[in-house]
């Protein structure tokens, strides 16, 4: 398998020691902090948690949470932000690719945010098939898929995407359930994130993506 840059957790770790993280909000996602309130508490996967504010909020409101990260000091901002917070939390340091068989069909909900422009976009079909892989069927891939207003061939991280692009990935094995520009997006990101909620469909048991035209 071809590796890219992106594939080491060295490159992640660099990253925060270096205090570049610029998709670090430093709190809770606004639009996910509103929906850990209104949703059915459930098992809920975080994918590049990063520091972990989205896992503590969503364990607050009584979720079963996995956090994933690559980097191992976004791990320890994790683990020192659950303790104060009183919250039990399944934390993982590895791959997120890794997770697909111990996890199968383990959660009612995956939570996206930065990690899919975070990968490099020759591995979106794999993400894909990850997050099918982990969720029970009829779970909901929740997601806020950033940025939309670069384009994929410019280069990253964070590496553009296009709704378009992210509706023919999560194509027939997924529902659309809920398609807006949320209000409740931070300034520098409105216009340029959308949240869109997939729901697993039983029809993509074992199908197989072609790639994704660019």
């Amino acid at each position: 398998m071809e590796q890219y840059v992106e594939d080491s957790p060295q490159f992640w770790e660099d990253i925060y020691l270096a205090d570049e993280a610029g998709w670090d909000l430093g709190g809770p996602t606004p639009i996910f902090k509103s929906m850990a309130g209104e949703l059915n508490p459930g098992k809920l996967c975080i994918l590049g948690c990063g520091k972990g504010y989205d896992a503590v909020q969503f364990s607050r409101n009584g979720f079963d949470v996995t956090a994933v990260d690559f980097s191992r000091t976004a791990i320890l901002s994790l683990e020192k932000l659950a303790g104060p917070a009183n919250v039990h939390l399944n934390i993982i340091q590895d791959d997120i690719f890794s997770l697909s068989q111990k996890y199968k069909n383990t959660f009612d909900y995956v939570l996206e945010q930065t990690c899919f422009c975070a990968i490099n976009p020759k591995r979106r079909n794999e993400y894909e098939r990850l997050v099918y892989s982990l969720l029970k069927s009829q779970g909901r891939l929740i997601g806020l898929w950033f940025p939309l207003d670069k384009s994929p061939d410019k280069g990253g991280p964070p590496f553009g995407t296009t709704v378009s692009e992210v509706k023919h990935i999560f194509r027939g094995s997924w529902d659309v359930e809920i398609e807006e520009f949320p209000e409740l997006s931070v300034d520098p990101r409105k216009g340029r994130e959308k949240l869109i909620i997939f729901r697993k469909n039983n029809k993509g048991a074992n199908y197989e993506l072609p790639v994704a035209k660019m």
